[in-house]
Formats: structure tokens, C-alpha cells, sequence
């Protein structure tokens, strides 16, 4: 009997060390699922009874130890009525929580008075109503963003009490009354604007601009301290004795700074076109001696009906040998081969890629060529041409004035250098996934890009991401994997490219949003020639928690980011997941982007319907949170 008191004794010693090792904060779990089971929702969640929730569930953040849940971030999933009560009100540890841009509706949910240690909440573009909550019961509230809502009711007075909020957004709400005197000495960025408040501005929230008060009509700024421009004195006016008119010397000084400036701008007009038109000529020679000159490339009579092949729609005017005539200059020699800004006669500017180790025939290099081709989409670079010859393979396609995002994001690190700002780096985020996912449409469903990274991703004309050199995987030789920016791309199943399938595309695509939030090249050294793979740096920062660490410091100067910052890293890693079968597909990519915020429906298929109450991304935006007109904060 002693025995099996002892045997049992160490059974129940190994279940408290194996429930230890699991660190499944189980009373959190549960009160997640009876959220989740008890709230209509379109978008399905990985949420399992069966999996852990601690670094699986989607949008579940614990803490460091795993005992308890302090994040959930669930924006635009489709959620719809009311806050179920009993539920996240027992998450008791939480200290982040975001619904956003859902169908959230009914009043602002009493049992988040629990909700002791709760220090940023997001609940804007949902249509809650009713009276604002008493906001005693926080006193770690940092952000608060209610806007694009249906409270109504005033402003409570209890606000004053939150000592630690900086962050306060009421705006596009149907609130009324007087705004309370809220001395809040650490509130920054404030923004009550299309309400119906009346009243004057208080005191202690005149040292904000009027812009985070507009569209209030009965709101009095009579008190209002003014908003004055500087005023810059004009020159005093300096008038010759002679009454007015020009002194013979001031005249002959005009005359000569004129002559010499006539003669030094010939000669510099002079000097302008002989270098550039040496640099013409060195650099098409060079590309000419390269091979692509007309007389090598049309020499042989099996190829001397070969022709540069245009698509429909195409309004380029120009043969094989206008091409071959154009000045050039190497963009730059990437895994398939080099791309060349053309500079044609006429002036028509165009990419052409020359490709290397083509590894098919004719017949299946213009069979490859008309698939790809024939891809018309907003966030695909369109092929416009290409041409066959047993010497040569090339691609046209138009010129892109910025450059790849590659060059964006990596080029001109210094004093001069203009920041890749948050919006920017969306935009090229949620364009590049939409022709990603287009792309994997194609040819049935089995067309794989094969080759995607920063470099081969460029802006559109509505400045959102498209992507380029598509497909060509299939064509060309198989390659090693040497220690490169490119393989730092590639996935790890992928030993031979021409093999590589759509999830090869979305680790790639996985890593590019790492780099986008980073900052970091894939494959980089440190100071000491230390070799460091982005992914494997960022699952060891994620590890011990999430740090600001990881994100590129030129992201930093921009306030209220962070939430989405977070998001993005979430779907980034999701994508880079070792398992092909653990990542997401591009379209629920698409979708999960998206909803980090509101996008606009200029960029995409019309048949996905999108809120009315979105605010596009890209366009004139509500006013300001902060306290200036010209900057923005956006959770």
C-alpha cells in the first residue's frame, strides 16, 4: 500500500511538471472559447481545445512565463453582435486588447470593469452604443481608441483619473454636451472630432490644435487662443536718389552678371551632353560586347526569323533592332540574369532582362512566355514582350521610376536619405500578397512565382506593390543555394527551384514582410562578419517576447503603430512556419493583411466588399489624433 501511495504520489508530481512544461493557462483557454463559440464570426480561427494557446492560437499573446493570456488582437475577423458577458472579462491578466473593425454592436460591455491591468484597448470601427464607460476602474489605460462608433452621452469626467493615458480617440461618434476639464498631464494625442459637442474648449485642452476638435458645430472657441501665422517682414524698399531708377553702375553690374552666367551655362550644357553622351556610348558598347548586339544576335540563319514577340494591348513601336540600339545601363544581375534600363531613340524607356541558363526549348520557352504574358492584374508587373534566339532570351517589360523596394528600403542609408515610412511599406505589403495570390490562380491553380523577394517588387501607379519575374523557375537550370540575399528567400524544402510550389511563394513572401518590418537584409553580416539569417533573428527575439527590438528604427518616429507593427509580424511569421502545410495561402495572406487596417478599393477586385465606414488607406485621412493638423496616429 506504501508503494502505490508513493507510485501515485510521483504520477501526480509528473502531471504538475507536464502541465508546467505545457504552460496552458487553462481558466485563460477557456474563457477564449466561450468567446469565440458564443460570438458569430466569418473569419475562422486556429483557436483548438486541443492545441495550446500560448504561440499557436492566432491573435493570442501570453506571457513570458505562459501563465496567462495579456493580449488578444482579433481586428476585422467579422465579429457581430454583442460582446458575449462572463467572457473576456475573465481574462483577467490582459493588458492588450484590440476588436476593431468588426460588426461589434450593443453598449460598451460592463464586466470589462475586471479587466484590472488593461492598458490598451481598440475597439474603433465597430458600431457600439450607448454611454461611454466610467473609466475609474482602469488605472493602467495608455490608449484608447473608441472612434467610428455610436456612443452617445457625454464625455465621463472620470477620464481625469487615468494618469497614464496618452492616447485618447472619441472621434465619429454621436457624443454631446461640454467636454470636461481633463487634466490628463501625460495625454499627447487627442482627437474628439464629428461629435456633438457644445460648450467651449477647457483650459487644460487648449494646448491641442482646433483640428482634433472640428465638426462639432455648437462647440464655441471663443476662448480659444489664437492660431496666429508668423508674420515675415518684407524688405525694407531701398530707393535711389535719382528717384527710383537704376544707377549706371547697378545697370552695368546687371549686364555683366548676365553675360557670365549665359557663358557659363552653354558651357556646362556643352560639357552635360558630351558625358552623357560618352556614357552612352561606353555602356552600349558594353552591353553590346555582352552579346546583345543585333549583328551576333541575328547572325545565324536558323534565327533570322526570330522577332521580338509583343502582347495584345502593348503600345510600344519598336523591333528587335531598335532595342538592340539603345543606350543602357545594368540595373542590376539578379538570379536569372541582368535587367538593363533601354533608352530607346524616340525616347521610350523600358527593362529588358536578358536571361541566363534557360533550360527549355523554343516551343516550351513561348508556351512559358503567353502564361505569363497574359497576366493583366494591378499588383502584377506586366510582361509587354520577349524574344527567343538560341543566344539570347529576353523579357521587356515598362520601367518603374523608383525603383524595387529592395533599392527603397536598403538604398542611400545616409544623412540625405528619405524613410520608408508605415504607410508606404503597407501599401507595397498588401500589393505584392494581392499579386501573389493572383498569380496563384493562374494556369489552373499551379502557377508558382518562384523567385520572390525585395527586389523584384516595385510600386504601381496608385503606389501599392506589384511584383515582377514571374514564374521563370520553371525554365531555367536548377540551382544551388549558396549564401546569398537571394537564398536567404528561399524556403527550406526547396533543394530544387524548378519544384518549388505556392508555399515555397509564401515563405518568401514571409521573409519580405520581415524585411519590411525590420529594416534587415534575409542573409546579413554583423560588424564581425558574423552570418545571420532574418528569420532565425527573429524567432529568437520572439521568443523571449515581443520587443521593439526587432523593428527597424526608422519605423520608430512614427507614433501609434505599434499594435499594427505587431500584427504584421504575426502574419509574417505565420508564413515563414518550417512546415509548408502550417503556412497560410496567399489569399487568406491577402485577407489577414488587410485587416491590419482598412484598406482601399482601388487596388483590388471589386467583387470584395468592404466597409463604407473604412478609412482608405492612401486618402484624405480623419482629422489628426495628435495635437497638429499636419501628423497622424493610427492604432
Amino acid at each position: 500500500m506504501r508503494g502505490l501511495c508513493i507510485v501515485h504520489w510521483f504520477f501526480l508530481l509528473g502531471l504538475v511538471f507536464l502541465n508546467h512544461g505545457n504552460a496552458d493557462p487553462v481558466e485563460d483557454k477557456q474563457a477564449l472559447l466561450d468567446f469565440l463559440n458564443n460570438h458569430p464570426h466569418s473569419r475562422s480561427l486556429n483557436w483548438d481545445s486541443n492545441t495550446p494557446v500560448c504561440d499557436h492560437w492566432t491573435g493570442v499573446t501570453c506571457s513570458a512565463d505562459k501563465s496567462h493570456v495579456i493580449a488578444v488582437r482579433l481586428p476585422g475577423i467579422g465579429l457581430s453582435g454583442p460582446i458575449p458577458p462572463n467572457t473576456l472579462s475573465r481574462v483577467s491578466g490582459l493588458e492588450i486588447l484590440s476588436l476593431r473593425s468588426n460588426v461589434i454592436n450593443g453598449p460598451f460591455p460592463s464586466d470589462f470593469s475586471k479587466l484590472k491591468n488593461l492598458s490598451f484597448l481598440y475597439l474603433q470601427f465597430n458600431n457600439f452604443y450607448g454611454p461611454l464607460p466610467e473609466f475609474s476602474a482602469w488605472n493602467n489605460l495608455t490608449i484608447v481608441n473608441l472612434a467610428n462608433n455610436h456612443f452617445n452621452g457625454s464625455i465621463p469626467e472620470s477620464i481625469s483619473n487615468l494618469t497614464q493615458l496618452s492616447a485618447l480617440n472619441l472621434a465619429n461618434n454621436s457624443l454631446s454636451g461640454e467636454i470636461p476639464d481633463l487634466e490628463v498631464p501625460r495625454l499627447q494625442q487627442l482627437n474628439l472630432c464629428n461629435n456633438n459637442l457644445s460648450g467651449s474648449v477647457p483650459k487644460s485642452l487648449q494646448r491641442f490644435s482646433r483640428a482634433v476638435f472640428g465638426g462639432n458645430s455648437n462647440l464655441s472657441f471663443a476662448n480659444f487662443p489664437a492660431e496666429v501665422p508668423p508674420v515675415v517682414p518684407a524688405p525694407p524698399s531701398k530707393k535711389s536718389s535719382n528717384g527710383g531708377k537704376l544707377g549706371e553702375t547697378a545697370l552695368l553690374a546687371i549686364i555683366v552678371a548676365a553675360v557670365v552666367l549665359g557663358i557659363v551655362a552653354f558651357a556646362a550644357l556643352i560639357l552635360v551632353v558630351c558625358l552623357r553622351r560618352k556614357m552612352e556610348d561606353g555602356v552600349s558598347g558594353k552591353l553590346q560586347k555582352g552579346g546583345m548586339s543585333p549583328e551576333k544576335v541575328i547572325s545565324r540563319s536558323q534565327d533570322a526569323n526570330n522577332r521580338l514577340v509583343f502582347f495584345e494591348g502593348c503600345h510600344y513601336a519598336f523591333d528587335l533592332e531598335d532595342l538592340l540600339r539603345a543606350s543602357a545601363e545594368v540595373l542590376g544581375k539578379g538570379t536569372f540574369g541582368t535587367a538593363y534600363k533601354a533608352i530607346l531613340e524616340d525616347a521610350t524607356v523600358v527593362v529588358v532582362k536578358r536571361l541566363k541558363d534557360v533550360n527549355v526549348g523554343k516551343k516550351d520557352f513561348e508556351q512559358h512566355m503567353e502564361i505569363v504574358g497574359n497576366i493583366k492584374h494591378e499588383n502584377v508587373v506586366e510582361l509587354k514582350a520577349y524574344y527567343y534566339s538560341k543566344d539570347e532570351k529576353l523579357m521587356v517589360y515598362d520601367y518603374h521610376t523608383q525603383g524595387s523596394f529592395s533599392a527603397m528600403l536598403h538604398g542611400r542609408r545616409g544623412e540625405d536619405r528619405i524613410p520608408l515610412d508605415w504607410d508606404t511599406r503597407l501599401r507595397i505589403a498588401i500589393g505584392a500578397a494581392r499579386g501573389i495570390a493572383h498569380i496563384h490562380t493562374e494556369n489552373g491553380g499551379k502557377l508558382v512565382h518562384g523567385n520572390v523577394k525585395a527586389s523584384n517588387i516595385f510600386l504601381n501607379t496608385q503606389q501599392y506593390g506589384c511584383v515582377s519575374d514571374i514564374g521563370l523557375t520553371t525554365i531555367m537550370s536548377s540551382l544551388a543555394a549558396p549564401i546569398s540575399r537571394a537564398s536567404g528567400y528561399r524556403a527550406p524544402e526547396v533543394t530544387d527551384t524548378r519544384k518549388a510550389a505556392q508555399p515555397a511563394d509564401v515563405y518568401s513572401f514571409g521573409v519580405m514582410l520581415l524585411e519590411l518590418l525590420t529594416g534587415k537584409s534575409p542573409i546579413h553580416t554583423t560588424a564581425g562578419d558574423e552570418i545571420v539569417h532574418l528569420v532565425r533573428w527573429v524567432h529568437s527575439v520572439v521568443r523571449e517576447e515581443w520587443t521593439a527590438e526587432v523593428f527597424d528604427l526608422e519605423l520608430m518616429r512614427y507614433p501609434g503603430i505599434e499594435e499594427e507593427m505587431v500584427e504584421m509580424l504575426q502574419i509574417a511569421m505565420s508564413c515563414v512556419a518550417r512546415m509548408p502545410d502550417q503556412r497560410p495561402k496567399m489569399l487568406d495572406v491577402v485577407k489577414m493583411i488587410e485587416n491590419v487596417r482598412h484598406m482601399d478599393n482601388d487596388n483590388r477586385p471589386s467583387s470584395e466588399n468592404r466597409s463604407e465606414s473604412s478609412t482608405p488607406l492612401g486618402s484624405t485621412p480623419p482629422p489628426p489624433v495628435v495635437g497638429t493638423p499636419q501628423s497622424t496616429s493610427q492604432e
